[in-house]
């Protein structure tokens, strides 16, 4: 029963690591740099892009054979939150802002 239960404990230090090492690897190194103006810009679009991603194909594809609808009530029901997040600039708009 050990031996189990050891196996269980090295996979998820295996997943900590290959979690962690990803996240870790970036920061070591550029820490200590002065970035480009432009590449810490666009490094702050990686969320909104990922954000992004996740939430179209939630919005805009359905069917069982997945195919793009536009028009789902889901997707018409999210204009007024995209409107406001272009408006403010951030979905939790003023109250968010800190």
């Amino acid at each position: 029963m050990l031996d189990g239960e050891y196996d269980y404990i090295l996979l998820v230090a295996g997943m900590g690591l290959v979690t962690y090492i990803p996240r870790w690897l970036p920061l070591f190194f550029l820490s200590q740099r002065k970035l480009p103006q432009w590449f810490a810009e666009w490094l702050d679009l990686i969320p909104v892009a990922i954000l992004s991603a996740l939430v179209f194909s939630d919005l805009f594809v359905a069917g069982s054979p997945r195919h793009l609808e536009i028009l789902q009530p889901k997707s018409v029901v999210a204009i007024p939150t995209f409107l406001f997040a272009l408006k403010t600039r951030s979905l939790g708009g003023p109250f968010w802002s800190g």
